[in-house]
């Protein structure tokens, strides 16, 4: 039982948080993300992909229902913003002293997690 409320605390976090980035780029729109991908030579509306992993896969994460599969997406789309808007601070740290990629790493973690350790029971289904 504890368990599973932890897992269900794990996907509530990581699914609201990465929704709300998610939700600010549907309000916003991606053209940041344009300009990183065409200056990586890839086309720019695979700048649209970010919603597959910021809006559908946290959906998945936050209600159970396939939710490795949702933490598969969003580590790819973790990997994919590292690569693209942060490739110079991977071995960085911030003004803190924290790892400067700390949000990524958790987003990236958290999600990997998510897809290794399943939903629990406190989910539309439990695989």
């Amino acid at each position: 039982m504890n368990d599973d409320l932890g897992k269900l605390a794990l996907r509530l976090t990581l699914g609201i948080f990465m929704l709300l980035h998610g939700i600010a780029k549907m309000r916003y729109g991606v053209s940041g993300i344009e300009n990183m991908l065409e200056n990586h030579g890839l086309p720019w509306f695979f700048a649209y992909g970010v919603f597959v992993g910021e809006v559908f896969a946290p959906l998945l994460v936050i209600f159970g229902y396939y939710a490795r599969v949702g933490g598969v997406i969003m580590a790819f789309n973790m990997v994919v913003a590292i690569a693209l808007a942060h490739p110079n601070d991977l071995f960085s740290l911030g003004k803190s002293g924290g790892w400067a990629l700390e949000l990524q790493g958790f987003f990236l973690f958290t999600a990997l997690a998510v897809a290794l350790i399943g939903p629990g029971k406190f989910a539309i289904n439990r695989k």
